[in-house]
């Protein structure tokens, strides 16, 4: 008995998934692997300014994200056009040579040039955003992504543990060699693990055009995601320059700042990886967009009482509860996106996405730090709560048309 093409098309969406989330969960370590050691990699290349430290950290550290954010679309047109499989065996490759790469660097602008490869041929996460979206029954899509999103999230949380744990044991450049080689392992399972139907070779663009079951773009909603995405990233994001800072005020001692520090920001990364399959499932239950505007305003109140605590623990177990509101707010945006573009546009529209993400990702800490230098902490907290449900409203106003 011959297949219909929607059957053909999901068979191998479970699969698909898995390697997605394993291939994700590694790139995403190597970004963010190099956080704990930056400073000293740089030394190492040579550079003994506390201020040139500093600066060339920076550069070196949003490097990734600047050229990842500029060729998102790029990789999402690419994906729609020539397959999604492609784009990731693309972006796997790249990373792992990248990262050997890095591990050779002998001077300060290699390492920034290196980043700023990295980025330009990475994006291994959001390509399997957009072919787990694609290839995955609709009415699983919540539940696959969230699964994604929590393994993206918890490769934020390992990365910088590794990146903690594993140069002194090997060294700092073979730590990049030894990330290279986990990433090209994941290469090897994207090539012969993942499976995609063959793109349309065998069906014109016409016809794709004319699919009956493919939607026309809904630009105003689409856009409104591109938006509500951004201010999320933006909202999670401004918190991480001061929660040092604000720890302080309730612990003594550098150690112990910085333990309760990581405890913080693990917290709501837990939290994130605990909540993602579980709100992606029940999105697919109750609808995408109740969940989002919900997961909305529910962490936009979470940031009023971080603003007023009294003790540490108080601030791990609300950043945790917030994390656990936000763990389904992006597999909901993507499906939203999904839902309301042809099939022949999810990996444009998709990567627009991704770039606005970047975008809240460097705005977010940027605004943070303007607005604790100026007025303090606490209003940090308030102010991000008010961009939060700004965001909910404006979700909620769309929910009802």
């Amino acid at each position: 008995m011959q297949q219909s093409p929607e059957t053909a098309e999901f068979q191998h969406w479970r699969r698909n998934l898995a390697v997605c989330v394993v291939g994700s969960f590694t790139t995403i370590v190597a970004m963010t692997l190099l956080l704990p050691f930056l400073p000293l990699y740089v030394q190492q290349l040579g550079v003994e300014q506390p201020a040139a430290i500093a600066r060339w950290s920076g550069l070196a550290y949003g490097a990734t994200f600047f050229s990842a954010a500029l060729t998102a679309p790029l990789w999402g047109r690419l994906a729609d056009r020539y397959g999604r499989k492609l784009m990731l065996i693309r972006a796997s490759l790249g990373m792992a040579i990248a990262m050997s790469l890095i591990g050779m660097a002998t001077a300060p602008w290699q390492l920034v040039a290196l980043r700023l490869l990295a980025g330009l041929l990475g994006g291994y996460a959001s390509g399997s955003t957009i072919l787990v979206a694609a290839q995955t029954p609709k009415a699983q899509t919540g539940w696959a992504l969230g699964v994604l999103s929590s393994g993206i999230m918890a490769g934020n949380v390992v990365g910088p543990l590794l990146g903690g744990l594993l140069p002194p044991l090997i060294g700092i450049r073979q730590t990049f060699w030894l990330t290279g080689a986990v990433i090209f392992l994941a290469f090897l399972a994207t090539t012969f693990l993942l499976k995609e139907q063959p793109r349309a070779a065998a069906m014109s663009r016409t016809s794709q055009q004319q699919q009956p079951a493919d939607p026309p773009v809904n630009h105003r909603l689409v856009r409104l995601m591109w938006l509500s995405g951004m201010l999320l990233i933006f909202a999670s994001m401004s918190i991480e320059p001061i929660i040092t800072l604000y720890v302080g005020e309730f612990v003594q001692g550098n150690h112990q700042i910085t333990l309760i520090s990581g405890l913080v920001m693990s917290a709501a990364a837990l939290g994130t990886v605990l909540a993602g399959p579980r709100l992606g499932r029940l999105a697919d239950r109750v609808g995408h967009w109740r969940v989002l505007t919900g997961g909305l305003l529910m962490s936009g109140l979470l940031l009023i009482p971080q603003a007023f605590i009294t003790a540490a623990w108080q601030l791990v177990l609300l950043r945790f509860l917030m994390g656990m509101a936000l763990g389904g707010l992006m597999p909901c945006i993507t499906a939203i996106i999904r839902h309301n573009v042809p099939t022949s546009q999810v990996g444009r529209m998709l990567g627009y996405s991704t770039s606005a993400q970047y975008i809240g990702q460097v705005s977010g800490p940027l605004f943070g730090g303007l607005v604790g230098g100026a007025f303090g902490m606490r209003p940090v907290f308030l102010a991000t709560c008010a961009v939060m449900l700004f965001c909910a409203w404006l979700n909620w106003r769309e929910m009802k048309k």
